[in-house]
C-alpha cells in the first residue's frame, strides 16, 4: 500500500512539475520573441543565423543544420520558400505529432511563433520552438525547459535566408 502510494505521489509530482516548467518556457518564448534579433555569426549554404556561445555545428545539409552544445544535440530546419509570417512549417509539424503536450503560437512583430512540446518520458521532452519557415527541435530534460527555450529562440529568430 505505501509502495502504491508513493508512486501516485511521484507520479503527480512530475506531472505538475511539467505543467510548472511548460508554462514558464511558453512566456520565456512569448518573451524571447519581442527581443530585437540578435546579431548574425554563422553561415551554412545560403543562411545566416546566430548561434550563442558553447554551440557549434556538427554536420550540415541543405535544409537542416545539426547543432551542438556539449551533449545536446539540435537540428534547424530551415525552407527558404517561407518568411518569418508563414505558418506552412508550423502545420506540417502539427501533422507529423500526434501527442503534443503543449503548442502555443505568437504572432508577434510581423512573424509567427510556436513551440510544441511532446513529453516522450516521465522526464525527457521533444521541444520545437519555430518562426515561419525555421524551426529548432531538441530532447529535453523537462527541468531544462525554459532555459534552453531562450537560446533556441534566439538562434531561430537570427536566422535570415539569401545572403
Amino acid at each position: 500500500m505505501i509502495v502504491l502510494v508513493s508512486i501516485f505521489l511521484l507520479s503527480a509530482c512530475g506531472k505538475s512539475n511539467f505543467k510548472a516548467e511548460s508554462k514558464e518556457t511558453i512566456k520565456v518564448v512569448k518573451e524571447a520573441l519581442n527581443e530585437k534579433d540578435k546579431k548574425t555569426n554563422k553561415n551554412s549554404g545560403d543562411i545566416d543565423f546566430y548561434l550563442p556561445f558553447g554551440y557549434e555545428i556538427e554536420d550540415e545539409s541543405p535544409n537542416n543544420i545539426l547543432l551542438k552544445n556539449g551533449s545536446k544535440k539540435y537540428i534547424l530546419f530551415n525552407n527558404p520558400q517561407e518568411n518569418k509570417a508563414s505558418d506552412v512549417v508550423y502545420k506540417s509539424t502539427v501533422a507529423q505529432n500526434k501527442d503534443i503536450e503543449i503548442n502555443e503560437k505568437f504572432k508577434e512583430n510581423d512573424q509567427f511563433g510556436y513551440l510544441i512540446i511532446n513529453q516522450l518520458e516521465e522526464d525527457m521532452n521533444e521541444m520545437t520552438i519555430g518562426i515561419g519557415g525555421t524551426k529548432i527541435t531538441t530532447l529535453i530534460k523537462t527541468s531544462s525547459l525554459k532555459n534552453e527555450a531562450a537560446a533556441m529562440t534566439q538562434i531561430v529568430k537570427s536566422v535570415e535566408n539569401g545572403k
